[in-house]
Protein backbone atom coordinates (compact mmCIF):
# COMPACT_ATOMS: atom_id res chain seq x y z
CA UNK A 1 0.00 0.00 0.00
CA UNK A 2 1.05 3.38 -0.37
CA UNK A 3 1.98 6.01 1.77
CA UNK A 4 -0.84 8.38 2.65
CA UNK A 5 -0.31 12.60 2.19
CA UNK A 6 -1.56 15.79 2.61
CA UNK A 7 -3.86 16.90 -0.44
CA UNK A 8 -5.83 19.94 -0.85
CA UNK A 9 -8.57 20.07 -2.31
CA UNK A 10 -10.98 23.37 -3.61
CA UNK A 11 -14.67 23.64 -2.77
CA UNK A 12 -17.40 26.25 -3.14
CA UNK A 13 -17.27 28.99 -1.00
CA UNK A 14 -18.93 27.90 2.45
CA UNK A 15 -19.16 24.28 1.84
CA UNK A 16 -16.08 23.31 3.66
CA UNK A 17 -17.96 21.85 6.38
CA UNK A 18 -20.65 19.75 4.26
CA UNK A 19 -17.56 19.14 1.76
CA UNK A 20 -15.89 17.39 5.05
CA UNK A 21 -18.76 15.57 6.51
CA UNK A 22 -20.04 13.96 3.29
CA UNK A 23 -16.54 12.52 2.47
CA UNK A 24 -16.34 11.49 5.54
CA UNK A 25 -19.75 9.84 5.33
CA UNK A 26 -18.58 7.77 2.39
CA UNK A 27 -15.26 6.82 3.99
CA UNK A 28 -17.50 5.10 6.39
CA UNK A 29 -19.95 3.75 4.18
CA UNK A 30 -17.23 2.74 1.53
CA UNK A 31 -14.91 1.42 4.07
CA UNK A 32 -11.78 3.74 2.97
CA UNK A 33 -11.15 4.52 6.75
CA UNK A 34 -7.30 3.18 6.11
CA UNK A 35 -7.04 4.97 2.62
CA UNK A 36 -8.63 8.20 3.67
CA UNK A 37 -7.33 8.77 7.12
CA UNK A 38 -8.85 12.52 7.81
CA UNK A 39 -10.17 15.46 6.43
CA UNK A 40 -9.04 18.73 8.07
CA UNK A 41 -10.72 22.14 7.56
CA UNK A 42 -7.56 24.62 9.50
CA UNK A 43 -8.95 26.88 11.95
CA UNK A 44 -7.14 29.89 13.64
CA UNK A 45 -8.59 31.42 16.70
CA UNK A 46 -8.78 35.54 16.21
CA UNK A 47 -10.53 37.96 19.13
CA UNK A 48 -13.36 40.26 17.30
CA UNK A 49 -14.21 43.27 18.55
CA UNK A 50 -18.09 43.66 18.59
CA UNK A 51 -20.25 45.92 20.40
CA UNK A 52 -17.15 46.98 22.90
CA UNK A 53 -17.22 43.39 23.53
CA UNK A 54 -14.18 40.87 22.88
CA UNK A 55 -15.09 37.77 21.55
CA UNK A 56 -13.13 34.81 20.61
CA UNK A 57 -13.81 33.33 17.10
CA UNK A 58 -12.37 30.05 14.95
CA UNK A 59 -11.81 31.02 11.37
CA UNK A 60 -11.35 28.86 8.32
CA UNK A 61 -7.42 29.85 7.60
CA UNK A 62 -8.02 29.03 4.17
CA UNK A 63 -12.09 29.72 3.04
CA UNK A 64 -13.12 27.71 0.13
CA UNK A 65 -10.37 24.79 0.64
CA UNK A 66 -10.10 21.47 2.43
CA UNK A 67 -7.20 18.92 3.24
CA UNK A 68 -7.45 15.45 3.25
CA UNK A 69 -4.89 13.00 4.51
CA UNK A 70 -5.35 10.17 1.98
CA UNK A 71 -3.47 7.73 -0.27
CA UNK A 72 -3.79 8.67 -3.25
CA UNK A 73 -5.28 5.67 -6.27
CA UNK A 74 -8.50 5.57 -8.27
CA UNK A 75 -11.02 4.91 -5.48
CA UNK A 76 -9.90 7.51 -3.32
CA UNK A 77 -9.84 10.56 -6.16
CA UNK A 78 -13.20 9.42 -7.43
CA UNK A 79 -15.01 9.54 -4.10
CA UNK A 80 -12.99 13.03 -3.24
CA UNK A 81 -13.37 14.34 -6.47
CA UNK A 82 -16.93 13.70 -7.12
CA UNK A 83 -18.06 14.65 -3.83
CA UNK A 84 -20.64 17.29 -3.91
CA UNK A 85 -19.19 21.07 -3.44
CA UNK A 86 -16.13 19.76 -4.41
CA UNK A 87 -14.52 21.70 -7.80
CA UNK A 88 -11.38 19.78 -7.58
CA UNK A 89 -8.02 18.95 -5.86
CA UNK A 90 -5.11 21.48 -6.09
CA UNK A 91 -2.59 20.71 -9.11
CA UNK A 92 -2.14 20.89 -12.36
CA UNK A 93 -4.80 19.75 -14.31
CA UNK A 94 -6.36 16.52 -12.80
CA UNK A 95 -2.94 15.28 -11.29
CA UNK A 96 -3.51 16.41 -7.89
CA UNK A 97 0.27 17.17 -5.62
CA UNK A 98 0.41 17.07 -2.19
CA UNK A 99 1.76 19.08 0.44
CA UNK A 100 5.45 18.36 1.30
CA UNK A 101 6.37 18.17 4.66
CA UNK A 102 8.02 21.98 4.34
CA UNK A 103 4.65 23.33 3.06
CA UNK A 104 3.03 21.79 6.42
CA UNK A 105 5.45 23.39 8.46
CA UNK A 106 4.54 26.93 7.26
CA UNK A 107 1.54 26.73 7.46
CA UNK A 108 1.56 25.70 11.20
CA UNK A 109 -0.08 22.54 9.95
CA UNK A 110 2.67 19.49 10.61
CA UNK A 111 2.02 17.52 13.57
CA UNK A 112 5.46 16.74 14.56
CA UNK A 113 4.95 15.94 18.01
CA UNK A 114 3.18 12.26 18.24
CA UNK A 115 1.67 11.69 21.74
CA UNK A 116 3.11 8.15 23.54
CA UNK A 117 -0.09 7.01 25.53
CA UNK A 118 -0.29 3.63 27.39
CA UNK A 119 -3.75 2.71 26.31
CA UNK A 120 -5.48 -0.72 24.86
CA UNK A 121 -7.58 -1.82 22.95
CA UNK A 122 -10.05 -3.64 25.35
CA UNK A 123 -9.35 -1.06 28.09
CA UNK A 124 -11.93 0.73 30.03
CA UNK A 125 -11.58 4.14 30.50
CA UNK A 126 -14.01 7.23 31.51
CA UNK A 127 -14.70 10.64 29.84
CA UNK A 128 -13.61 13.39 31.98
CA UNK A 129 -15.57 16.11 29.97
CA UNK A 130 -17.91 17.10 27.02
CA UNK A 131 -21.46 15.43 26.70
CA UNK A 132 -20.23 12.27 27.92
CA UNK A 133 -18.39 13.61 31.03
CA UNK A 134 -18.14 10.66 33.17
CA UNK A 135 -19.28 8.23 31.25
CA UNK A 136 -17.12 4.87 30.44
CA UNK A 137 -16.49 2.88 27.82
CA UNK A 138 -14.36 0.31 26.56
CA UNK A 139 -11.87 1.03 23.93
CA UNK A 140 -12.30 -0.05 20.68
CA UNK A 141 -10.05 1.49 18.73
CA UNK A 142 -7.08 3.90 18.58
CA UNK A 143 -6.27 6.50 16.44
CA UNK A 144 -3.11 7.90 16.79
CA UNK A 145 -2.82 10.28 14.36
CA UNK A 146 -6.09 12.07 15.54
CA UNK A 147 -4.78 11.76 18.60
CA UNK A 148 -8.09 10.08 19.62
CA UNK A 149 -9.69 6.48 20.92
CA UNK A 150 -12.81 5.31 19.68
CA UNK A 151 -14.96 3.23 22.43
CA UNK A 152 -18.61 2.19 22.79
CA UNK A 153 -20.98 3.85 25.21
CA UNK A 154 -24.45 2.50 26.61
CA UNK A 155 -26.83 4.91 24.66
CA UNK A 156 -30.34 4.02 25.62
CA UNK A 157 -29.71 0.56 26.02
CA UNK A 158 -27.42 0.16 22.90
CA UNK A 159 -23.54 0.06 22.24
CA UNK A 160 -22.65 3.19 20.06
CA UNK A 161 -19.31 3.97 19.25
CA UNK A 162 -17.63 7.38 20.12
CA UNK A 163 -14.41 8.93 18.71
CA UNK A 164 -12.79 11.16 22.11
CA UNK A 165 -9.51 12.99 22.32
CA UNK A 166 -6.63 11.24 24.35
CA UNK A 167 -7.07 14.76 26.57
CA UNK A 168 -10.39 13.92 27.38
CA UNK A 169 -9.99 10.16 29.07
CA UNK A 170 -8.96 8.66 31.56
CA UNK A 171 -8.02 4.82 32.56
CA UNK A 172 -10.02 2.88 35.14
Amino acid sequence: MSEANWYVVHTYSGYENKVKANIEKTVENRNLQDQILEVSIPLQNVVEMKNGVKKQVAKKMFPAYVLINMVMNDDTWYVVRNTRGVTGFVGPGSKPVPLTEEEMKSMGLADLQSVQVDLEVGETVVITSGVWKDTAGVIKQINHHKQSVTINVDLFGRETPVEISFADIKKL
